[in-house]
């Protein structure tokens, strides 16, 4: 692991083909895809009832878990992908997510790469 607590490897990510659709869904209905005006970054973030994806995400995805946090009222984590960890992940975005999942995050997904010149 690097300092960050990501991956420090520089292959891109390859799964299963069910596990990347799992991840592409999972993104489709919960993820972000953006960054912070410095650099980009993918986030999702979910109650703590679903601790078990979290833990898988963990298992399987280079990035890092936050939490859980409790803030008004709510109980959540939140997994994100910076740096390194991004660059891993964006062949496997690039392969499987297109706007017939959903054309807002195709397109929030499109614009992130663009904003960031990755």
């Amino acid at each position: 692991m690097a300092p960050d607590g990501e991956t420090s490897s520089t292959a891109p990510l390859v799964l299963p083909d069910f596990d990347e659709g799992f991840i592409v869904g999972l993104f489709v209905g919960e993820g972000h895809f953006g960054g912070d005006g410095r650099q980009p970054q993918i986030t999702l973030r979910m109650h703590t009832d679903h601790e078990a994806v979290f833990l898988w995400l963990t298992d399987h995805l280079p990035g890092r878990l936050y939490g859980p946090y409790l803030h008004g009222g709510r109980s959540y984590y939140q997994w994100m992908a910076r740096g390194q960890a991004l660059r891993q992940l964006l062949p496997l975005f690039d392969r499987r997510l297109t706007p017939a999942h959903s054309r807002r995050v195709f397109e929030r997904y499109q614009e992130m790469k663009r904003r960031y010149k990755l």
